[in-house]
């Protein structure tokens, strides 16, 4: 086992399974711009970089020039719909729980009043330092410059740190501020682009993170 002291978590497709809210989110929106909706999975192939880059691929090249109109409802509908089915993910709470003596942080390109909510609305709040949502700081995944402030504030060795997400972006996260990236690829993102990244560790299921690190 490796020791670690602090754990950065990603959360979309790490924490929560939210797949079905943010597509139908997503094709809501689309249906009130008239524009042709999109199937489950190549929405959530989209998801993991914030929800302007989520609408823009989901609009593509040829409506483009749609996408503050596409914000603006999306924003709207996500506000009201974000847990209609979203919930933690098997094995989430056992992990946190089992965790609870470590330091952790929510590192998100989810909006953080979107995050808060659903942290809160979950009952997860009590095991986290912190949320640092898309619009906390002026940095995004995988700038170094997001991590670097948050492993002065607790104190805590690169070496000793330890990213957990399912996106590309969590695995660069990592190799970008030269902490351990945990890769899992049971989320939403795929599987074989995280692989080709060699991240340090994998996980089939969050629960494997009680088996690599103490």
């Amino acid at each position: 086992m490796k020791e670690i002291s602090l754990m950065i978590f990603d959360f979309d497709g790490t924490l929560i399974d939210s797949g079905d809210d943010l597509a139908n989110s997503i094709n809501y929106t689309l249906k009130q711009l008239d524009i042709p909706p999109l199937g489950r999975g190549k929405i959530v192939g989209f998801i993991g970089d914030g929800v302007v880059r989520l609408l823009e691929r989901s609009l593509g090249d040829e409506y483009r020039e749609r996408l503050d109109d596409a914000l603006s409802i999306f924003r709207g509908y996500y506000a009201e719909h974000l847990l209609d089915t979203t919930d933690l993910y098997p094995g989430v709470l056992r992990v946190l729980e089992h965790f609870k003596d470590k330091k952790k942080v929510i590192v998100t390109n989810k909006l953080y009043g979107y995050t808060v909510e659903i942290v809160d609305k979950l009952g997860i709040t009590g095991y986290f330092e912190s949320i640092i949502g898309v619009d906390s700081v002026p940095v995004r995944k995988p700038d170094p410059a997001l991590l670097t402030p948050i492993l002065k504030t607790y104190g805590a060795a690169k070496k000793k740190t330890v990213v957990v997400g399912d996106g590309v972006s969590d695995v660069l996260l990592a190799k970008n501020t030269g902490v351990l990236s945990c890769a899992l690829l049971n989320g939403l993102g795929d599987r074989d682009k995280l692989l080709r990244l060699d991240p340090d560790y994998c996980c089939e299921d969050i629960s494997e993170l009680q088996e690599l690190f103490a």
